[in-house]
């Protein structure tokens, strides 16, 4: 009977052990099963013909925990969710002598993966210490032949599509009239000009967001000097679009750039804003009135700067290289600062139908890199009903019927709401996504988009 055991007992263990190995090279390597790797390659090696990058500027872990609350339940799972390797950024920047600043600002946090390289909170890629521009992912995918694409709700020239596109001292340096905090940048002083200015010089092949209002600011030296930024992209060869029915109407040659608002775009949903005190249980409105028609969504944008610069490659023919292409839902962000919860869900809820439309892509071009990630964590906290929180705060009535109660208080209660020091989560599918496991710097998107593309 002990001999029996014994045996059973070896038998198991020697089974354990290679349930165990299996098991361990699956963990070991999370990116090798993604759709169309080559049968017997490493995916350690594997290069990526596209890399889209998405962005949900102010989307930390509270915020996709609010939207899948309130839109499929705390059982349900967002497009997002379904990533199959997943990891986690340290978000914090640095002062100008390289010491940390815990809780980073958009600018730095998208110079980081950028860049490669942490700087100073305001900062629009350069360096912490000698103000000098930094070569950005953009830029190199350039270089290498490869399509660009940059798309977001905010102005294509707010800190996270300008860290792709330009080098300023002061994010708010948009244009040619903006240009108080960036004396060395301007074009009088020998610098490259406002953002906007060097995103046209820049010509991605596809730049959609708004931004509209700086467009129209006049050129202050320079060659161009007298004309609108407007009339600087049309003489360059720009595709202008307007609205919906352009972006739909655009096909590939010369750069596309949609400005579908004066600044931001309108939020999807609308309702009840948080307030000392707490609020009744209400439910969101999805739509808001100040959004035309005509205002193509994030998903409808992304789906069209795919189009674009697939297209690009297969007339590009055999040696044709594939596309980087950074989306940003931008408003998320906004919406927390200002603790109007049903637009914060809202604008996950949309930036998450662009992440569905981007595997949808991925699913049909499986050399595609697809990364969701966010610049930094906010302010909007799920908390228990019954509890009256310190700061404003707002209860929601969800779709599955339950009461969910969103606090705000990293601000004064009168005042806009901070960003939080929180590493963000971090999820990949695709060439190159065995990087993402773990806690790293921001900084490492950097390496892992570079290393999926093949540029060195």
């Amino acid at each position: 009977m002990t001999h029996l055991s014994s045996a059973r007992h070896a038998f198991w263990r020697r089974r354990a052990i290679a349930c165990g190995a299996v098991l361990l090279t699956l963990v070991a390597v999370p990116g090798a099963s993604y759709a169309g790797a080559p049968h017997g390659a490493d995916p350690q090696q594997e290069t990526a013909d596209n890399v889209i990058l998405l962005i949900g500027d102010g989307m930390g872990d509270s915020e996709i925990t609010a939207a899948r609350d309130y839109s499929v339940g705390a059982g349900g799972r967002l497009s997002m969710d379904g990533l199959p390797v997943h990891g986690a950024s340290l978000t914090y920047s640095v002062d100008e002598r390289g010491r940390p600043d815990y809780v980073t600002d958009s600018a730095a946090g998208a110079t980081a993966w950028a860049t490669g390289r942490k700087t100073v909170n305001g900062r629009v890629s350069k360096t912490p210490d000698t103000n000098r521009p930094m070569p950005t992912l953009l830029e190199l995918a350039r270089r290498h032949g490869y399509a660009t694409g940059s798309v977001t709700t905010a102005s294509v020239l707010d800190a996270t599509p300008a860290a792709l596109t330009a080098h300023v001292t002061d994010r708010s340096c948009k244009g040619p009239a903006d240009m108080a905090q960036c004396p060395a940048d301007t074009r009088a002083a020998g610098g490259a000009g406002s953002i906007a200015e060097q995103t046209v010089a820049q010509r991605p092949d596809v730049l959609l967001g708004g931004g509209a209002n700086t467009f129209a600011q006049t050129v202050a030296d320079g060659p161009h000097q007298g004309r609108t930024v407007l009339e600087q992209a049309r003489s360059a060869g720009y595709q202008l679009v307007h609205d919906r029915a352009g972006l739909r109407a655009a096909r590939l040659g010369n750069p596309v750039l949609g400005l579908f608002a004066p600044d931001s775009l309108p939020v999807e949903w609308t309702g009840p804003q948080a307030t000392v005190g707490g609020t009744a249980p209400q439910r969101c409105t999805i739509g808001n009135l100040s959004r035309t028609a005509d205002t193509p969504t994030l998903e409808e944008s992304t789906r069209a700067a795919m189009k674009l610069l697939t297209e690009r490659r297969e007339h590009s023919g055999p040696s044709g290289k594939g596309f980087f292409l950074q989306v940003e839902g931008a408003s998320i962000d906004d919406r927390s600062h200002q603790a109007d919860p049903c637009g914060q869900i809202g604008e996950t809820v949309a930036f998450d139908r662009a992440v569905k439309a981007a595997l949808a892509y991925a699913d049909t071009h499986p050399r595609t890199l697809v990364v969701v990630t966010a610049d930094h964590g906010h302010a909007g906290q799920i908390l228990p009903p019954d509890v009256r929180p310190p700061g404003r705060a707002a209860t929601l009535v969800t779709d599955e019927g339950g009461l969910l109660q969103l606090g705000y208080a990293t601000g004064a209660p009168d005042d806009v709401q901070n960003h939080t020091g929180v590493p963000v989560h971090v999820a990949a599918r695709g060439p190159q996504a065995h990087r993402v496991p773990g806690l790293h710097d921001n900084t490492a998107l950097f390496g892992t988009v570079r290393t999926a593309l093949g540029i060195r």
